[in-house]
């Protein structure tokens, strides 16, 4: 389970969009005994994750593994059935533009969390004004840029008022990260909000409520009698979400049949020893994660506040590293191809998707060019060795990723034009490392908030990104603007291809890799794993 940095949304994006078909083989599963609910007919689940929460409040993460939990707890205004990119109401009667800068939603009759409050408009204004109050470096809000104010005229009805008129995107918007409705009766109006307070509170209205839980350690789910979204009702009685250390024990557990289900993450060699495992069945879905280096414009080498500053050398460290990676070699020989070359910042699959960096950057078929690195470095004076400090995480992104950022190392000093120290760091600090300025470049991971490539887009080059590296360009902002309200579907994905290009020569990020998402399952576990949302689901299923 894991989002953006991972990225990371509950919207479905049609099954095979990016071209990935299922493999599935017999197996068996783990049993359970009775949780003591009455909401669901099949038999209590677990599922294991080596994911990482960070906080489980809407303000206060941006991570898959935080919002793997508020899928299934939070409700929506608008949602997506699986299988479907398109959004409808979730528990919303209705929503549409009443005007070009005016959303109107309607809300259904008689709705409850969990610890008995009424769920009301005012819910919904509190859950979106706190976004943008709190606006926490590691939390969604860069996804409401659009958002002007939030009106309540009744208990039922609620009008957003955007800045930029005929958004495309904010329908998305309202199912995603930024977009649970939280119980302004337990989560603080302008700070977050502690996760025992919140459980302890059962804020919650979404197909599940959480009746125990141990951070990062173990989570019992029990289906919500009261819910009156849009999704379907839990075919299970119960869920137990237990989170591993060390993928290698999850693997052991999978083999052993103590869990049902295995998400986030697995080794690429893990998965395919598992393959050929009879015990077990694999199930691959849609591919929209991305990997990519981060650069902090303020902080790598010869940054805005480094006593070399100098941006045109800084440009030239980028390009050169750009020259210099061979995506290939890291997709074939430590993700065993369950991964492809990424050449843009939008994965192909996506309308108005292109291979921007393929031609500016190394041989221009993909390849590395290490005369054209020297060429560039020399050209802007930058003596080499350049030092760069590269951070990665273990335990967020999969036991490869030590591999993967050991290849990058290698590739990098390959002709003698860098020295990379690595580093890594437990995800939970990294959070919060990564936006204080610690890392001058550092590795992460999107998983879509939304299918569309706006969602590849802005949040990472907004002025306020959620990558906090600093990166501001005025007419990249204004592009961004444009085309999210541009309503002609072929003007639109020519300016989406344009923001590519223009990010591709400033390289705030330098993507890497576009992989897919993979579930070990039980045979007895029946109903859909994965969905288009890169999520996982666990509503349909049931033993």
């Amino acid at each position: 389970m894991t989002l953006h940095n991972s990225g990371r949304g509950r919207l479905g994006l049609a099954l095979g969009a990016f071209g990935v078909s299922a493999l599935v083989l017999t197996g068996c599963s783990a049993g359970g005994g009775d949780t003591g609910s009455d909401s669901g007919s099949g038999d209590p689940l677990v599922v294991g994750t080596t994911d990482k929460i960070s906080s489980i409040d809407p303000a206060g993460s941006y991570d898959n593994g935080s919002f793997a939990v508020m899928n299934q707890v939070y409700p929506f205004l608008l949602n997506s059935q699986y299988g479907t990119s398109d959004v409808t109401p979730d528990i919303a009667e209705s929503a549409e533009f009443t005007s070009p800068t005016e959303y109107t939603v309607k809300l259904k009759s008689g709705l409850k969390f969990a610890n008995g409050h009424d769920l009301t408009s005012s819910d919904v204004k509190f859950s979106f004004d706190r976004q943008v109050k709190i606006a926490d470096p590691n939390g969604p809000s860069s996804l409401l840029g659009n958002l002007d104010s939030v009106a309540t005229p009744d208990d039922t009805t609620v009008v957003f008022t955007l800045k930029n008129g005929n958004d495309q995107i904010w329908p998305q918007i309202l199912s995603s990260p930024a977009a649970p409705i939280v119980d302004e009766e337990v989560f603080s109006a302008d700070a977050v909000t502690p996760d025992d307070t919140i459980v302890e509170g059962k804020a919650f209205a979404g197909q599940y409520t959480i009746e125990s839980y141990k951070l990062n350690e173990l989570i019992s789910y029990a289906p919500y009698a009261d819910y009156q979204g849009s999704l379907p009702k839990p075919e299970n009685s119960g869920i137990s979400a237990k989170y591993y250390a060390d993928a290698s024990n999850l693997k052991l557990d999978v083999q052993s049949g103590a869990i049902d289900v295995a998400f986030r993450s697995l080794s690429a060699t893990d998965i395919a020893d598992l393959s050929s495992n009879d015990a077990v069945k694999v199930v691959d879905g849609p591919g929209g994660e991305i990997r990519y280096i981060v650069f902090n414009f303020d902080t790598m080498p010869f940054g805005a506040k480094t006593p070399e500053a100098d941006a045109a050398k800084s440009l030239a460290v980028r390009q050169a590293a750009a020259d210099l990676v061979d995506r290939q070699a890291i997709a074939t020989d430590v993700y065993k191809d369950t991964y492809s070359p990424l050449y843009s910042y939008v994965p192909q699959g996506l309308a108005g998707a292109n291979e921007a960096l393929k031609g500016l950057y190394g041989d221009g078929s993909g390849k590395p060019d290490a005369a054209k690195a020297k060429a560039t470095l020399e050209a802007a004076g930058v003596q080499t060795p350049v030092t760069l400090n590269l951070q990665y995480n273990g335990d967020h992104y999969g036991p490869s990723s030590g591999d993967e950022y050991a290849a990058v190392k290698a590739q990098l000093e390959k002709d003698g034009l860098f020295t990379v120290n690595l580093a890594q760091t437990e995800w939970v600090q990294y959070t919060k490392d990564r936006v204080a300025d610690v890392y001058p470049a550092y590795q992460l991971g999107w998983f879509p908030d939304y299918s569309d490539a706006d969602n590849y887009l802005t949040p990472f080059f907004t002025a306020d990104n959620f990558l906090g590296n600093h990166y501001d360009n005025a007419d990249v902002q204004k592009m961004l603007a444009d085309q999210a309200t541009q309503t002609d579907k072929a003007t639109r994905e020519q300016e989406i291809g344009d923001i590519q290009d223009a990010v591709a020569a400033d390289l705030s990020t330098l993507p890497l890799l576009q992989g897919k998402q993979v579930a070990v399952v039980g045979s007895s576990v029946e109903g859909a794993v994965l969905d288009g949302s890169f999520k996982f689901r666990y509503a349909p299923l049931h033993k």
